[in-house]
């Protein structure tokens, strides 16, 4: 992995000196800088493929070609220092498209997470009326709002189903997907949700996007689902009724507390929507605590005497 030094937060601080002095080459330092700044994250993250286990040791994820994947810490980054969502720390990953970054524009990426809630029964799969879930959940909005304002997140609205929940009794997998509009953001989002069913809990897939990308997502589901295999005594086959605890959650909760309670929190806000100045005013915190999270002190401190030694602000 590459490594970023502080050459790039001197860059960003004497462009924002330009900007706000009226230089006439502000906006192209501004832009430059923007564009090192998503290089620098784009090398600095640390792809995984083939075969990886999963937080937890009861899933495992067979990457194929066709995608990557991204460990827990570096997701939080993307998440929340990136994207710009509140904190998720039940996030124990995400799947990626093969070509895709953080900063790809029309695209998606799924966040993935593992709830071990016990053994969900699906008895109540074929009797929900998903119409009148989305009327409850439509009601239950001012209440969600009013903690996002709180915590200082746009507010979010349902504008409805995308794709009405489907249960594949079969393979235990449960799909449904929503669109939602976030704050004043021009395009609505797409949070396209895949529980499978295990053992002891549930792995969760939701895949983030703007409404555009549906098709695309609808494209590449089928071999998102054949990433996960429960281990070795964790599959939904194995549960034992005289041991094994039940779920307080039915495949009817399941829909309606993931609308509620996770996926409203995940949106492509900070991705590329944000005004350029305040792109790299952002940049600049995220970079820094990206810089002391992935690489040693020692490193930037050699790094900031070569900075010393060879250059000033005025000679970047």
């Amino acid at each position: 992995m590459k490594k970023i030094t502080l050459h790039l937060l001197v860059l960003f601080f004497v462009s924002i000196q330009l900007y706000a002095s009226g230089g006439n080459d502000s906006t192209n330092i501004l832009l430059n800088n923007r564009l090192k700044y998503i290089d620098s994250i784009n090398n600095a993250l640390k792809w995984q493929s083939n075969s990886v286990a999963l937080e937890g040791g009861s899933v495992n994820l067979n990457i194929s070609k066709k995608f990557k994947f991204l460990n827990a810490e570096q997701s939080h980054f993307v998440i929340h220092d990136i994207w710009g969502n509140p904190p998720r720390e039940d996030v124990i990953g995400m799947i990626f498209p093969v070509n895709v970054g953080p900063f790809t524009d029309s695209s998606f990426a799924f966040i993935i997470t593992y709830e071990q809630m016990g053994f969900v029964k699906d008895d109540d799969a074929e009797k929900i009326d998903y119409d009148d879930m989305m009327k409850e959940i439509k009601k239950a909005e001012p209440e969600v709002n009013q903690k996002r304002i709180q915590q200082g997140y746009p507010a979010i609205h349902f504008i409805g189903w995308a794709q009405k929940p489907y249960y594949d009794k079969t393979n235990k997998v449960l799909h449904w997907a929503k669109e939602m509009k976030f704050g004043d953001e021009p395009t609505n989002t797409l949070n396209y949700e895949v529980r499978v069913l295990g053992r002891k809990g549930v792995l969760s897939l939701t895949a983030i996007s703007t409404m555009n990308e549906l098709p695309l997502v609808n494209e590449n589901i089928d071999e998102v689902l054949k990433m996960p295999e429960f281990t070795s005594g964790n599959s939904y086959k194995d549960f034992n009724p005289g041991t094994d605890k039940v779920a307080e959650y039915t495949i009817g909760a399941l829909v309606a507390g993931g609308v509620l309670a996770k996926t409203g929190l995940l949106a492509l806000i900070g991705k590329f929507f944000i005004v350029a100045w305040k792109f790299i005013l952002l940049g600049i915190a995220a970079l820094w605590g990206f810089i002391k999270k992935f690489f040693k002190r020692k490193d930037i401190e050699d790094t900031t005497h070569q900075i010393t030694n060879e250059q000033t602000p005025s000679d970047v």
